[in-house]
């Protein structure tokens, strides 16, 4: 035997590289220690060994088929041994794998023995962890205070530091899912400020990432889903080198968040992801595809995963029993309402409400009544609407949910208008626009600004007409640009900020060398900086791989797109570089500024006319080039612009 292969070398390795996020290295070190101290005739710790890579898989992986391989060796190394650790690390890996394998009679044994083992021989995943899995047991046995009292116990115990780092930092994180899975952002909130604030300094291996993932899930409640997006990328940055099919986690959150946002191309590629992993994306991408106008496909899809559920180990969402339907039901809710389909809407409402009265939140409870709303409004009865719709409301302006409660208030305005209180109708609508646009969901904004513009429409004199509502918002590296009910997401290009810059100020004139900037008019100024230039050829590598992608696949409208981004920045590129490859300097002309500005502004309009072709018309025909530029929309169609940068 080597030094490096010694036990105590091999555990060291396998816990430092635990701890520097190299979990595969981790996992091989495991692997070997087993490989040797089985060699070595040592089998109780070879058991050990064994135990430590099935409860590292089962806990960063969720891929359990390599779970119970593993908890097979460790059990056949440990024969008839008396009874120790080991068997409490069997214990609460035996119970984990039946509770995500949706059998909750098979796993309250082995978690009452992870309890008791784990607190005779010190074990701390098993002590901890088994009496998180017996409060969660109780919850879906139907005893909701019980369990939220056992969690609320093991909370306290936690802040006593009663526990290892890293057992601590799990169980926070059981303790957060628990919530969530019933509904309780109360408890969910609490736990995570407590986690966060226990972290700095303490956590490591994993543990950071999932607390991103329980601040983003937090965020996407109480908004702004600038922050969610933020928080859920950084999550999938820092748990891709830990997680295997459990990555669907994080990637599904990031969906939710953009699917929030209306960024419907990033929602489904994370759904997409997500779904390769053998991970369920619904009911997101349902989503996704009523949002498009597909409400048939949409249906078909959210149907087809109530009567035949994907099997996850998704700790977040119960993997058994009637909690696990609330999203799927809260989707054909809003599915039904948009197809007027009567028995899908009463299904849903039905579904949901029997849940409420089994396991009582608030979420649920916000949740079935906006059901029973939406039922009667497709049943053509909207006084019957009323009172559950402002329900809904109350239950999720307690909860601070800003998107929520706009959500609630559109279908109260429905119900209202429908009772004939047209007045009421718009004060709800004006409402919830301001709650979307403040959560940072333009794209709904618009949409209720839309239906507040037809109620006026509808109440004004004949021939009168007020302009239509458009917007093009920038957030990070992007902007949202869209119009009516239609919207789509477009890169942060320079073009479109100048785009930005003209339909602020409508009929006003902007000189090219304004637009440029003043360096355009100082002679011996490089046309782009080293900086700049560099970042340009990044872009272009991008691009390149991509048009390869596309080539690769005979995906024809991806090439088309990528080639008009190569030939784009290759242009940006050529002029910035002279003979022999120096950098070109700048001529201080008039002619070379009033060329870069409208080649920017006209690309940046082909790409928005790409995805949102009636607007880039109106932005074609209204934007004006020259030495002069501005944006001069037609007074009989005009545009009522919101623009945020």
């Amino acid at each position: 035997m080597t030094p490096v292969d010694a036990p105590a070398a091999l555990e060291l390795r396998a816990m430092e590289a635990y701890g520097a996020g190299e979990f595969e290295a981790s996992i091989a070190a495991w692997e070997r220690l087993y490989d040797v101290q089985s060699a070595a005739g040592e089998h109780v710790d070879a058991a050990r060994a064994a135990a430590m890579v099935a409860l590292n898989l089962l806990c960063e992986t969720g891929l359990l088929a390599p779970v119970r391989g593993w908890v097979v060796r460790s059990k056949r190394s440990l024969g008839d041994a008396p009874v120790g650790p080991v068997h409490a690390l069997l214990a609460i890996t035996d119970t984990y794998e039946r509770f995500l394998s949706g059998d909750p009679e098979a796993a309250r044994e082995p978690a009452l023995a992870a309890v008791e083992l784990g607190k005779r021989f010190g074990v701390d995943p098993a002590h901890g962890l088994g009496r998180t899995a017996l409060a969660r047991l109780a919850i879906h046995a139907g005893d909701i205070d019980r369990g939220i009292a056992m969690l609320d116990e093991l909370a306290v115990d936690l802040g006593a530091g009663a526990f290892d780092p890293l057992t601590t930092g799990n169980v926070y994180c059981e303790l957060i899912c628990a919530a969530q899975w019933l509904g309780r952002h109360d408890r969910a909130q609490e736990w995570t400020e407590v986690m966060d604030r226990w972290r700095e300094g303490r956590a490591f291996g994993g543990t950071n990432g999932r607390c991103r993932i329980h601040r983003a899930e937090l965020l996407r409640v109480s908004g702004p889903a600038a922050a969610a997006e933020e928080e859920a990328l950084a999550a999938c940055v820092e748990l891709r080198p830990w997680m295997r099919r459990e990555f669907g986690w994080p990637l599904v959150e990031l969906g939710n968040i953009r699917l929030l946002r209306g960024d419907l191309v990033g929602a489904e590629e994370a759904y997409l992801e997500a779904h390769e992993r053998a991970w369920s994306p619904q009911p997101g991408l349902a989503l996704v595809r009523l949002a498009q106008g597909r409400a048939d496909v949409a249906e078909q899809m959210v149907r087809g995963e109530i009567e035949h559920p994907m099997e996850v180990p998704w700790k977040e969402r119960p993997p058994f029993g009637d909690l696990r339907l609330v999203p799927l039901l809260v989707a054909r809710s809003e599915i039904a309402e948009a197809r007027g389909d009567r028995v899908g809407a009463d299904e849903a409402a039905e579904g949901l409400t029997a849940i409420q009265a089994r396991y009582p939140s608030p979420v649920v409870r916000a949740q079935a009544a906006l059901a029973r709303a939406r039922a009667a409004l497709v049943a053509g009865t909207p006084d019957a609407a009323v009172e559950p719709a402002q329900t809904a409301v109350a239950c999720w302006a307690d909860l601070g949910a800003p998107y929520d409660v706009a959500t609630a208030r559109v279908v109260l305005g429905h119900a209202r208008r429908g009772v004939g209180a047209e007045d009421l109708a718009t004060m709800e609508w004006q409402s919830a626009v301001t709650g979307f646009r403040e959560f940072g969901a333009e794209h709904r904004a618009v949409a209720v600004e839309a239906l507040l513009g037809a109620e006026r429409a509808s109440s004004a004199p004949a021939g009168a007409t007020g302009p239509t509502a458009a917007f093009l918002v920038r957030s990070g590296d992007r902007w949202q640009v869209g119009c009516r009910d239609r919207h789509a997401w477009v890169p942060d290009l320079k073009g479109v900020r100048l785009l930005a810059t003209l339909i602020a100020a409508p009929g006003k004139e902007f000189h090219v060398l304004d637009l440029a900037g003043a360096g355009v008019v100082e002679a011996g100024l490089p046309v782009l900086d080293d900086e700049a230039r560099a970042t340009y050829r990044r872009r272009l590598a991008d691009v390149e791989d991509d048009l390869a992608e596309a080539e690769r696949d005979c995906d024809e409208a991806r090439r088309i797109l990528a080639e008009r981004d190569r030939d784009y920045l290759m242009a940006e590129l050529s002029s910035a570089v002279g003979l022999g490859g120096r950098a070109r300097t700048s001529a201080g002309t008039v002619e070379r500024a009033r060329t870069s500005v409208t080649r920017s502004l006209r690309y940046a309009l082909a790409r928005i006319t790409d995805v949102l072709p009636d607007l880039g018309g109106h932005l074609d025909t209204a934007v004006r080039t020259g030495t002069s530029c501005s944006y001069r929309p037609d007074p009989v169609s005009p545009l009522d612009w919101r623009v945020t940068t």
